[in-house]
């Protein structure tokens, strides 16, 4: 399991619970620990236990995992040196990138219903590196990776993330997340940042509810050295 951060604990667990509380309808459970919010945010969060509607939406989002320093090289799934691959850092994230949802115990996240990854050519290095992110949680999850969107479609990939099954795990790259969550139409939620921090530790969640979305910002703690 991942190392708990000072502040965790039952704490942690219950805010992540009531910020979670209003899809549970939706087959959504878990606990964790927000780093964002505030006021903005507490006055969109409904009332816990009421039903789900057909606007309720949550996606999680993340960035793929670590690449190689300039000048690295990284290694693809049968170890062969690969550039456009994770690098060795970035491999550990994501085989323990299922400690983050059920069935692993002591989870702290909602379990992914879908799962998407950027997509594009072979060979290239963003939809490499975000499906092998994914690959361990998929595979502990049982579901397939949907990678039928390149970096660049953001709206496309927005409007199939809204209409599949909750809740939805998006992986990628980071300057077109801020699109992502534009096309979301969430990217005016108080406490949402207007781009990724130079960070692979964080899970941002939008859950929207009764057409209002809210935004929490959550530490992975999967390595020494997150934050």
């Amino acid at each position: 399991m991942p190392e708990a951060p000072a502040g965790s604990g039952p704490r942690r667990r219950a805010v992540l619970a009531a910020a979670l509380a209003p899809l549970a309808g939706a087959g959504c459970s878990g606990g964790g620990a927000g780093e964002a919010g505030g006021a903005g945010e507490a006055a969109r969060t409904p009332a816990p236990g009421a039903p789900a509607g057909p606007e309720d939406a949550l996606v999680m989002v993340i960035r793929h995992a670590e690449r190689p320093y300039a000048g690295g090289v990284g290694r693809d799934a049968e170890g062969e040196e690969d550039p456009g691959s994770l690098a060795g850092r970035g491999w550990r994230r994501a085989e323990r990138l299922p400690r983050l949802f059920p069935p692993a115990p002591g989870s702290s996240l909602p379990r992914p219903a879908t799962v998407f990854a950027a997509g594009g050519g072979k060979g290239a290095a963003v939809p490499a590196r975000s499906r092998q992110t994914v690959t361990a949680l998929a595979t502990a999850l049982r579901a397939p990776v949907r990678a039928e969107f390149a970096v660049g479609a953001e709206a496309a990939l927005a409007q199939a993330a809204l209409a599949a099954p909750m809740p939805v795990l998006v992986c990628w790259e980071h300057s077109g997340i801020p699109r992502l969550i534009q096309a979301l139409g969430a990217d005016r939620v108080p406490g949402t940042p207007a781009t990724w921090p130079d960070r692979h530790d964080l899970v941002w969640m939008f859950t929207r509810r009764q057409g209002r979305w809210s935004f929490r910002e959550l530490p992975q703690h999967l390595l020494p050295g997150d934050v």
